[in-house]
């Protein structure tokens, strides 16, 4: 044999064998980190067999999402809810319970006003932002750039103008188009208004995981007020004059106590985008209040997972109703245990879902949760107006959980998010009539499908955890 066939030949066999020991080396890796972080065993194994099939893109992936609770020199720090030192009376077992994972208790406030309709929440927000007289501070995940993005951004630069403390934070992948094209911003920022990215994506690539993103949506006003819920900047979420094009969500304004917790979080968000320290500037007057409200912040600037447990311990507490509305249902097996269980206590167990979600993928794997609960007697409401982006939780009649979190894996274990559990009967009276409108326009249960279908639907299972 020709000696530079026989090296040639050589190299690659000792090529391919070393590419090979590597891979096992890196599978292994995985493996051992996946095992190390205690995560539950579709989530092994759904990495595991997407590195099987698809090892040149799994592999890289895991790197870049599959990783949630970091620590290293560019992690956030925890957040500290100054108010969890207030100690006020508890309102039920679940005020309770979040009390241990360092959320503030319960506090009062002075009025909690619901928006069901996108024309309604804008005016409340344009209102909101032209009465301001020290400061308005908004994270938001998507601020779009059309006619609603372009009034909010312009009220906000004749706030800045008027000296008013204006200061926006934007998720630099929800926010992408704003994020590339920064000279829109320009006016806003000449007016003296503090713009920043949460984790830019183009900065600091070892700060920067993609997979990691502020889907929190505070407004505050003056430190006295805050507008918060489900909806983003654009004429999807919000709109002028109501129309059918819209979509359906929920954003609440609340005036009280709560509002230093919001605050503490917004403050927490932006020194770790800016690098600059805020001071909540406590109202002077204290006005008579009685509706209770608990904040809760969820994602990996908390250092358990308070609003999960919390999730499974209401459904486990309740007795009488579960009313669940959410755009993306992809729970883990653990949730849809815990409805099905309540469900054969007795419980009225009702979840309420868009007809077609705006994402196929979700609709897809979703089919295969919905069908397991509505074989165990759960009732599933598909709502065929507008696409439905809201997020609500009732609990029998002593709560409601409002705020930005969906009921998936993404929300509950990967983004920051922001709950809010209101303690109050006539709160709680205005949800379920509101989800009773939505009843009265949904069709209902699933659709039958082939068995092939099924089959297909349970193999999408495997990759609900990275979804």
């Amino acid at each position: 044999m020709n000696p530079i066939t026989y090296l040639t030949q050589h190299s690659e066999i000792v090529l391919y064998h070393g590419l090979l020991a590597l891979s096992g080396a890196v599978v292994l890796g995985v493996l051992l980190h996946l095992l190390y972080q205690r995560r539950s065993s579709s989530a092994i194994i759904a990495w595991l067999l997407s590195i099987f099939m698809l090892p040149y893109v799994a592999l890289p992936l895991y790197l870049i999402i599959g990783i949630r609770k970091r620590k290293n020199r560019y992690k956030k720090e925890s957040i500290l809810l100054n108010s969890a030192k207030k100690q006020n009376s508890a309102q039920n077992a679940l005020d309770k319970l979040l009390r241990n994972y360092s959320v503030s208790d319960a506090a009062p406030n002075v009025c909690v006003e619901l928006f069901f309709d996108a024309s309604q929440a804008y005016a409340a927000l344009m209102r909101s932002i032209e009465n301001a007289q020290k400061s308005i501070c908004i994270s938001i995940y998507i601020l779009r750039y059309d006619a609603i993005g372009k009034s909010v951004m312009d009220a906000l630069a004749k706030k800045a103008k008027e000296g008013v403390k204006v200061r926006l934070l934007m998720d630099s992948l929800g926010s992408l188009p704003l994020y590339l094209l920064q000279y829109r911003l320009k006016k806003l920022r000449d007016s003296g208004a503090e713009v920043e990215f949460f984790m830019p994506i183009f900065e600091m690539p070892f700060r920067n995981y993609i997979n990691l993103r502020n889907h929190r949506k505070i407004y505050i006003f003056d430190d006295e007020k805050v507008i918060s819920g489900g909806a983003n900047i654009s004429k999807k979420y919000f709109a002028a004059k109501r129309s059918k094009n819209e979509w359906e969500d929920i954003m609440f304004l609340i005036e009280g106590e709560s509002v230093e917790d919001f605050f503490d979080i917004f403050a927490s968000d932006w020194l770790y985008a800016s690098g600059k320290k805020l001071e909540f500037d406590a109202p002077k007057e204290i006005k008579k209040a009685d509706i209770y409200a608990q904040i809760v912040p969820s994602g990996p600037d908390m250092q358990r997972d308070a609003l999960y447990e919390a999730l499974l311990s209401a459904i486990y507490g309740a007795q009488e109703k579960i009313y669940i509305t959410t755009p993306y249902f992809i729970p883990n097996e653990t949730l849809v245990q815990a409805l099905i269980i309540a469900k054969h206590r007795g419980v009225d167990v009702r979840l309420i879902t868009p007809k077609g979600a705006n994402h196929a993928i979700i609709n897809l794997v979703r089919s295969s949760y919905m069908r397991e609960l509505e074989e165990a007697g759960v009732k599933i409401y598909l709502y065929e107006k507008a696409m439905l982006h809201a997020k609500a939780i009732i609990f029998d009649e002593q709560s409601v959980m409002l705020g930005s979190v969906n009921f998936d894996n993404r929300s509950l274990f990967l983004n920051y998010e922001v709950a809010t559990f209101i303690y109050s009967s006539k709160i709680i009276a205005q949800m379920l009539e509101w989800s009773q409108m939505l009843i009265d326009n949904s069709s209902t249960g699933t659709k039958n499908a082939s068995q092939a279908k099924r089959v297909f639907e349970n193999l999408l299972r495997i990759f609900a955890p990275q979804l």
